[in-house]
């Protein structure tokens, strides 16, 4: 059976312009994947300075474990973003649309304190293959 994840928006619900679905139905998966939070570390344990660096980082390393898995952003069904500040929602934004392409997923984004206070952002997702 091919897997289908297939965004809904019922009747009623408040607008999300598109950006992301109100929720998304899975069928016929038979492999899930729960993702960490994905920290802004790159793999030669550096940092960059700044929050657009930081969500690139974070969304290289969301994919470089989507693949091994052997999935991609297709897969993915739930997106949550911590946010350190309310000051990066837009770039948060900006990044989040431009890397996910037009797909859309369920999404939480919260502002929060993150574990390292070198951190700016952090992401954890769910997939289905």
């Amino acid at each position: 059976m091919t897997v289908s994840i297939r965004p809904l928006t019922g009747d009623g619900s408040p607008p999300a312009e598109g950006e992301y679905a109100q929720a998304c139905e899975v069928s016929g998966a038979t492999r899930w994947l729960y993702l960490s939070g994905q920290i802004p570390v790159a793999p030669d344990g550096s940092l960059a300075p700044d929050f657009i660096g930081q969500c690139e980082q974070v969304w290289d390393n969301l994919e470089t474990q989507l693949r091994a898995a052997g999935m991609t952003l297709d897969n993915l069904v739930k997106v949550t973003t911590f946010l350190s500040d309310r000051a990066y929602a837009l770039e948060n934004r900006e990044v989040r649309i431009r890397r996910l392409g037009g797909r859309q997923t369920a999404l939480t984004v919260i502002v929060t304190g993150i574990f390292d206070e070198a951190w700016l952002v952090e992401i954890e997702a769910v997939a289905a293959a």
